[in-house]
């Protein structure tokens, strides 16, 4: 699944390559993914034009002239961009008409991805958003008032890492590639973390974060960015996806292990269990 680095590579690219057009039309081939309705959708959306692209987390914001269009991609969701009218494929379930003659369409494999409008609220407290907590990156977040929260809890760390409620954006990969930059084992119960651990907790998702966007994100397995940038992360990865080889620190073959359900790498070394 993209993560915030992916997300992010996917916001930039569309900032640049789409540009700020006025939707003229939008034809739905999938209903679903659209849990408002397309006929509600269509009414809110045409005539209105792109006026900026954010995140949050690992959700797509296009800010428009009167509402916020949010977007999650889920796993497979990928956006192209078309110079003209071209013929959809068997997974293209949105497409948007521009009044400059080009086309973006909005591809789905399976089908999970979702799309809903809401009118601009400067607190961005969208429904669709109701329990994403503040973006890795959001200047609001603190290490201390971090620990407050989740130190009572008895929760793994890997657990912690994941829910969104907590930091927005991180998924499995960079979870495993936190636990290890901070020397935790994943499954060190979160009320074992002091203080000193949460600010490094904070400080290396921000560093990893920064360095995967840096790198356009991680291509593993199908996410290839399909307006035309590809992750190169992956090339910097410590212990995501290296079980059985060398721990780049110390040697030791790096473990595969369940962490809540998830596969999950780490060095048995060099990563201590609280």
């Amino acid at each position: 699944m993209p993560e915030l680095p992916e997300v992010e590579t996917v916001r930039a690219t569309l900032e640049v390559q789409l540009g700020h057009p006025k939707i003229v039309g939008v034809d739905v081939y999938w209903e679903n993914i659209l849990p408002q309705g397309s006929e509600f959708f269509k009414q809110k959306i045409i005539g209105q034009t792109i006026q900026a692209y954010k995140r949050r987390g690992k959700y797509l914001m296009f800010v428009l002239d009167e509402d916020m269009l949010i977007a999650h991609l889920r796993m497979e969701g990928k956006f192209y961009i078309y110079d003209q009218p071209t013929m959809r494929n068997k997974h293209t379930h949105v497409v948007f008409h521009l009044d400059d003659g080009r086309e973006l369409h909005y591809n789905d494999t399976r089908k999970f991805g979702r799309m809903e409008i809401y009118p601009l609220a400067e607190d961005e407290n969208y429904p669709m958003l109701k329990n994403t907590g503040l973006d890795a990156f959001d200047e609001r977040l603190d290490a201390l008032a971090l620990y407050k929260k989740w130190h009572p809890k008895k929760m793994p760390l890997k657990a912690m890492l994941l829910d969104q409620t907590f930091l927005a954006g991180i998924g499995n990969i960079y979870a495993d590639e936190i636990c290890f930059a901070c020397g935790l084992h994943p499954k060190t119960a979160v009320s074992h973390c002091s203080k000193k651990d949460f600010e490094n907790i904070l400080f290396h998702t921000r560093r990893i974060l920064a360095g995967a966007v840096k790198a356009g994100g991680t291509t593993i397995r199908s996410y290839t960015s399909s307006l035309g940038v590809t992750g190169l992360f992956q090339l910097k990865l410590k212990v995501h996806a290296r079980e059985n080889q060398p721990c780049l620190i110390c040697q030791t073959p790096i473990k595969k292990i369940k962490v809540i359900g998830r596969g999950t790498c780490l060095c048995p070394k060099c990563q201590k269990r609280k």
